[in-house]
This record gives structure tokens, sequence and C-alpha cells, in this order.
């Protein structure tokens, strides 16, 4: 479950707290003298979005703390258990897998170290081709197609090949980081990627730039067996996402929680919740799906026991009303 650090995204060891820190976060009782955020690979959204708050946080709190390249959800469940990473993000399918103790990196290992923090956004499952290719619809992928499904173990892949099989796709699976599968793509070694990250992905953003692509939707029926079959709602990628697109998009989509180890100090995962929930501008500027970076959201998490800091911070500030039943130790 090792991981590579990435230096360049490690967070400034302020030596004195910000002046929001010193007001309303002053008990550092047990904190962390640093932090990880466990993220996914890089070209996907969870790696520009972890890397943002984690920064955002070190910054604020004057923790060193900074993001790590992963396999992404699944593995940052068993490394968030495991307390090789203080802090993670994951998706609600991979969530549950794990504590049901499916999760295929430690199989039979109930991963219930792992607590939810916050709400980051919903995953769309998207998929993308070059516009050469002349594939415009899920009916158009050939039989034999290479399908690019991410990383191995990631949302994407633990989800997207099954999506594909109940559509009735006829494929061959290859693995990879978003970056590394973009430029298969434009090489030709890949007919489509499937991608189950947050809205622009960058890996899609920069093929935009370089070549032609075509941006698939589900039709209403594909969309219907998808919702169907597996734990998605629907979801609309707006027209504005990507250059490409030149109207709403037909989607699905899965929630996302940042996690936290469930033993980790109340006062500190309180002051993190503080300083990611309480500037959504600053948030979206990281990456603008954290338009759903917001406290109302709370209530999509029906999978992960609640942090103790984090539930009472919903509590006190978003009018949550979590039950002592879904907060670890209570």
């Amino acid at each position: 479950m090792t991981f590579t650090k990435i230096a360049a995204l490690a967070a400034t060891t302020a030596l004195t707290a910000s002046v929001a820190f010193a007001d309303g976060h002053q008990d550092r009782t047990g904190w962390p003298e640093s932090f990880t955020v466990g993220t996914a690979s890089q070209g996907g959204t969870f790696f520009a979005y972890g890397s943002g708050w984690a920064n955002l946080v070190a910054e604020e709190l004057g923790v060193s703390g900074g993001a790590e390249v992963t396999g992404g959800p699944m593995q940052n469940m068993a490394l968030v258990h495991t307390g090789e990473a203080q802090f993670g993000m994951t998706t609600m399918g991979p969530a549950a897998e794990s504590l049901a103790g499916t999760n295929p990196i430690a199989p039979g290992l109930q991963m219930t170290g792992a607590c939810a923090m916050f709400p980051m956004y919903q995953t769309p499952f998207s998929v993308t081709a070059l516009a050469s290719s002349g594939i415009t619809t899920i009916a158009d992928i050939p039989a034999g197609a290479r399908i690019g499904f991410g990383p191995a173990g990631s949302t994407s892949d633990t989800y997207f090949p099954a999506m594909m099989e109940t559509l009735g796709v006829d494929f061959e699976r290859r693995n990879g980081g978003w970056d590394d599968l973009g430029s298969q793509l434009q090489d030709g070694l890949l007919d489509v990627i499937a991608f189950a990250a947050g809205v622009p992905v960058p890996a899609v953003s920069q093929l935009e730039v370089q070549t032609d692509v075509n941006i698939i939707e589900f039709t209403e029926d594909e969309q219907a067996q998808i919702i169907a079959a597996f734990p998605v709602a629907g979801f609309t990628i707006n027209a504005d996402t990507y250059t490409t697109l030149e109207a709403d998009a037909r989607s699905v989509s899965m929630w996302n929680f940042a996690i936290a180890g469930c033993d980790l100090p109340e006062s500190f995962v309180y002051a993190v919740v503080d300083t990611v929930m309480g500037d959504n501008e600053r948030m979206v500027n990281i990456h603008s799906a954290a338009r759903s970076t917001t406290p109302d959201n709370w209530d999509k998490n029906t999978v992960m026991m609640w942090h103790p800091g984090a539930a009472r911070w919903f509590t006190e500030n978003a009018g949550a009303t979590i039950a002592a039943d879904m907060i670890y130790g209570g």
C-alpha cells in the first residue's frame, strides 16, 4: 500500500497559525505534526481537488501537509484505515465495499477505521473517444474495443466495465493513470476512455486542446439500465463543462466524500472541516467540481460512520441531524 509522494505539492510548514486558526482552533492537543491526503492518479479530478484542499488546510491551520498519488478510492480507504494516510477521498460505492470487507486490495478486511469527513462532489461516468474514430454513441463502440478504465481499483475500474457489459459492449480492458490513457487515446493505442471523475476531467480538457474528441452521452434507456443495476443516480454534464459539448450530456454519477482516520483528534478534524466548508469560493477556485462541496450535502453519506469532529461541525453549522449510531465512538 505504498504510494509516491509528490513533494512539489507539500504545503508550507508555517510556525504560526493563521488568524482564523488562532480565533477558532486553539486546542491542538494530539494534533499530528503533518498529514497526507490520499487522492488518485495525476490527470484526474481527485488529484487536482485533493491537492488543493490539502494545501488550503496546511496553509490555514499551520500544519505541514500535502497530497499523495494513489490508486484512488479503494486504496484510499485502505490507507486511511491503516493510518498510512491521515485523510483521503473515496466514493460511496467503494466505501460500502470496503466496509463490507470486499475491497480487492485486502479481501475480508472490514475497513472501519476510515470515517466520513465532508461531502465533495458527484463523480459522473462519461465516455470519450477521438472524433476521428467515428464513435458518437455507446452503440458505436466496436466489438473488442480497447477501453481505458483508469487506475486499477479506482471507481471507474470498479464499476465502468460492469456498466459496459450491462449495455452489451464487448471490449478489452486497459488500466492506467488518466494522463497516460489520454496519451494512449491520442496515439491510437486505445479506442475509448471510460472516465469516472469529477468534471471537468483535467485529462479530457487537455485532450480538447490537442485534438478533436467526442464526449459520448448515455441514451435515456442506457441511463435507466445503469441506474437500475448500480448504486448511481442520474446526472447531467452541463454543456459549458467542455468546449466540445454543444448541449448538455446525459450521464450517471456517484457521490464522493473526504475521509479521515477515525482516531484523529476531534478538534483537528473539526478544524479541517471548518476550513474546507467555510469558504466555498476558495474551493471552487481549486476545482469547479467544488460547487457541490457545501454543508447542505452532508446527508449524501449513507454508508460510513462520521468522524466525531466532522459530525459536530455539521451539527453546529449545517443543522445536520446525525444519528448517534452513525458517529464513530458514539
